[in-house]
């Protein structure tokens, strides 16, 4: 992760805070496991864009074994289009993802 923007950072309650992979990472993927503190209902899940192409958000519970996959909350979605990343287009967006109402 870049020094400066740590993972910690997406927790914050001191406005919006960036986490950044580390510039000289080129594995092309990054991943964050955050535990909170007790058992949460999710209703929604803000999420600021820089750059990033797709995003997939699971979830789990400390005390399923450890072999039980994650379950997903969000599926694999795409947020900036091949063409926009090659011109560097509409990189730079927030995108919110709340429960369906089926």
């Amino acid at each position: 992760q870049d020094p400066k923007y740590l993972a910690e950072n997406l927790l914050s309650e001191d406005g919006i805070q960036p986490w950044l992979g580390c510039p000289k990472e080129h594995s092309r993927q990054l991943s964050v496991e955050l535990q909170l503190e007790r058992a949460s209902p999710i209703g929604y899940v803000d999420v600021g864009n820089y750059g990033c192409a797709f995003l997939q958000i699971e979830v789990g519970c400390s005390s399923w074994p450890c072999y039980q996959p994650y379950l997903t909350l969000v599926s694999t979605v795409t947020l900036i289009t091949p063409a926009n990343s090659k011109l560097d287009h509409d990189h730079c967006r927030v995108q919110m993802f709340k429960e369906s109402k089926d």
